[in-house]
């Protein structure tokens, strides 16, 4: 009866330990945060910002998980200075009172094996509101180097900046939406 009961023991903490998930960290050297919005039809302005940082849950057999990045938007990159310091101003991110952004989600929609999209909660410039991102790529892969799993993807969203309050140019017929591109990829922990 003793060793039914350890079995039982032993094969529920398995059964447990196989549905939990796994923790990431973020690697801030294959993770970017980019971003494009038309400028007056005729061309494209396009920046990342180059601080990130933020971990993952994910249990693939569970299809679960969850999402927690944080961007610094002060560290804006355009590769154009004077347009660095404008997109900080107070006419834009307004980085010396909303430094930073977040994008928080506690679920992960799963076709098959791999994410397709992750429904959250986007923070920016002192609002929140409901952001999707879609898998434009997913894939796990046993980094050589590492010695780890190492999971990411390519995810994008299309944000109304009108909907965190930013109107500069609107009126001049600079675009309300702007597309949001993050390629991310985390470390098993």
């Amino acid at each position: 009866m003793r060793s039914s009961l350890a079995l039982l023991a032993v094969a529920a903490t398995l059964a447990t330990g196989a549905a939990q998930a796994a923790d990431y960290a973020v690697d801030p050297t294959h993770t970017f945060v980019t971003f494009e919005i038309g400028h007056f039809n005729t061309s494209t302005n396009r920046g990342r910002f180059d601080k990130k940082e933020g971990s993952i849950q994910f249990d693939r057999a569970a299809r679960t998980g969850k999402v927690d990045i944080t961007i610094d938007v002060a560290s804006v990159n355009t590769g154009t200075a004077a347009f660095d310091k404008h997109l900080n101003s107070a006419d834009l991110f307004n980085t010396a009172v909303h430094p930073k952004a977040r994008f928080v989600s506690d679920k992960l929609v799963f076709n098959g094996d791999k994410v397709v999209e992750v429904p959250g909660q986007f923070t920016f410039m002192g609002k929140t509101a409901p952001l999707t991102l879609k898998a434009v790529r997913f894939n796990c892969y046993d980094n050589p180097m590492l010695k780890r799993e190492v999971c990411g993807g390519d995810f994008e969203a299309v944000v109304d900046r009108t909907v965190y309050g930013m109107d500069y140019a609107i009126a001049f017929g600079v675009p309300k939406d702007v597309r949001l591109v993050i390629q991310v990829e985390a470390v098993r922990q």
